[in-house]
C-alpha cells in the first residue's frame, strides 16, 4: 500500500484544464431554471427539484432525448449569452484555467439562429469573465449530415477570429458512423480547424476504429469502448491520439455499467495520452474534481498520476507550443500544485 498525500480540498484547489466540456451540458442549474422560467409553457418541471431529477437517463438515446428537451429552452442569442458567461464563472470558480468547449450551432437551426451570430453571442458571454480563457470547438453534429457539416465549416471559417479552435463530431453515434464524414475532416484540416471525434460511446470499437483511420482526428472524444478491443487499444497506443476521458458521464449513460469497470486505469497504464473531463457536468451532476477524487478513491491514483494526467490535458490541448509551456509552469508554480496534506490511498 502506497500513499499520496494531498489535502482533503486539494481536488477543488489544484489549477485544471478541461479539454471535453458541452457549453449547453455546463449550463448551471440555477441559471437553467431562469431560462425555464423566462419560457414556461408545458416544460414538464414544475420547480427547481424537478428540473434536477429530469436528468436522469435510462440508456445513452434516453440522454440524448433529454439534451434536446433541455435545448427548448435556449431559443434567443441573448440565452447563449447568458449560459456562457454562467458557465465561465463555474469554470472560474473550479480554477479552471483554460478550457476548450463544445458549443452546438445545428441544434439551434431550428430556432433560426445562426451559426456565426450564435458564436458571437457565446463569445460576449465568455469575455465577461477574463478568469476564464475558454476556446471554442463548434459540435457539427453528426445527425445533420456530412453536406450539412461542410456548409458549417465555410461559415464557421469566417468568424474564427471569436476563438473557434477546432470541430467536433458528436450527437447519435450508434446511428451516425464517422465514415461519411471524412472529407469534412480533410477540409476542416485545410481550413486550419484542429478536429476531436466522439467515438466509442454510443457505439462499439469499430466506430473508434473508423474515426481512427477515416477522419484522422487530433483527439478522439470517449474512447470508451475500445477496452473491448485489445488490438484497437495498441493501435491507439502506437497513434498517439489523445483521448478525451469523461468517466462520470459514461457511468451516467450507461456506456459502463459502474465507475469501477471504466478503462481509465488500463489506458492510463498503457500509456496512452489522457485527459479526464466532466462532458456535460451540470447534466450528470459533476466537477472536475469530482473526477480527479473519483481517479483517487476508485482508481487508486496518486496525486502524481492525476498531476500527471492534468499536464497530458495541457500536453493534448490545442494551445500553441509556448502558451502550453507557459501553462505547465504556471500550474507547476501553484501552491496547491505540490500541496501535501491528509494521504489518500493507492492500492
Amino acid at each position: 500500500m502506497t500513499e499520496a498525500a494531498v489535502s482533503a480540498d486539494w481536488f477543488e484547489r489544484v489549477p485544471k484544464v478541461e479539454l471535453h466540456v458541452h457549453l449547453e451540458g455546463a449550463i448551471p442549474l440555477d441559471a437553467l431554471w431562469t431560462l425555464v422560467l423566462k419560457y414556461g409553457g408545458d416544460s414538464g418541471v414544475p420547480d427547481r427539484a424537478a428540473l434536477a431529477r429530469a436528468f436522469t437517463y435510462r440508456d445513452f438515446p434516453h440522454f440524448l432525448d433529454t439534451w434536446v428537451w433541455k435545448n427548448r429552452f435556449l431559443r434567443e442569442y441573448e440565452d447563449f449569452t447568458f449560459i456562457a458567461e454562467a458557465a465561465a464563472r463555474d469554470f472560474a470558480a473550479q480554477n479552471i484555467r483554460y478550457a476548450e468547449v463544445f458549443f452546438s450551432p445545428p441544434d439551434f437551426a431550428g430556432a433560426g439562429l445562426e451559426p456565426e451570430l450564435l458564436a458571437e453571442a457565446v463569445r460576449r458571454g465568455l469575455a465577461r469573465v477574463p478568469a476564464a480563457r475558454v476556446a471554442l470547438v463548434a459540435d457539427l453534429v453528426r445527425d445533420s449530415g456530412p453536406a450539412a457539416g461542410d456548409a458549417l465549416l465555410s461559415r464557421l471559417a469566417e468568424v474564427r477570429d471569436l476563438g473557434i479552435v477546432g470541430i467536433g463530431l458528436g450527437g447519435s453515434e450508434q446511428a451516425f458512423p464517422p465514415d461519411p464524414f471524412a472529407e469534412v475532416y480533410r477540409r476542416a484540416r485545410t481550413l486550419g480547424f484542429r478536429t476531436t471525434v466522439h467515438a466509442g460511446e454510443g457505439a462499439g470499437p469499430e466506430s473508434v476504429r473508423a474515426a481512427l483511420r477515416r477522419l484522422r482526428p487530433d483527439r478522439i472524444g470517449h474512447a470508451t469502448r475500445a477496452a473491448e478491443d485489445p488490438a484497437l487499444v495498441e493501435e491507439l497506443a502506437g497513434a498517439g491520439v489523445p483521448l478525451e476521458l469523461c468517466p462520470v458521464s459514461n457511468v451516467r449513460t450507461g456506456v459502463v455499467r459502474t465507475l469501477a469497470e471504466h478503462p481509465v486505469r488500463r489506458y492510463f497504464e498503457r500509456g496512452l495520452l489522457l485527459s479526464v473531463n466532466t462532458d456535460d457536468p451540470q447534466m450528470f451532476g459533476t466537477r472536475l474534481a469530482d473526477e480527479y477524487r473519483n481517479l483517487a478513491g476508485g482508481f487508486g491514483f496518486t496525486a502524481d498520476e492525476i498531476r500527471s494526467l492534468i499536464l497530458q490535458g495541457i500536453a493534448g490541448s490545442w494551445l500553441g507550443q509556448d502558451e502550453k509551456r507557459a501553462l505547465a509552469r504556471a500550474f507547476e508554480d501553484d501552491p496547491a500544485w505540490r500541496e501535501e496534506g491528509r494521504a489518500a490511498r493507492r492500492a
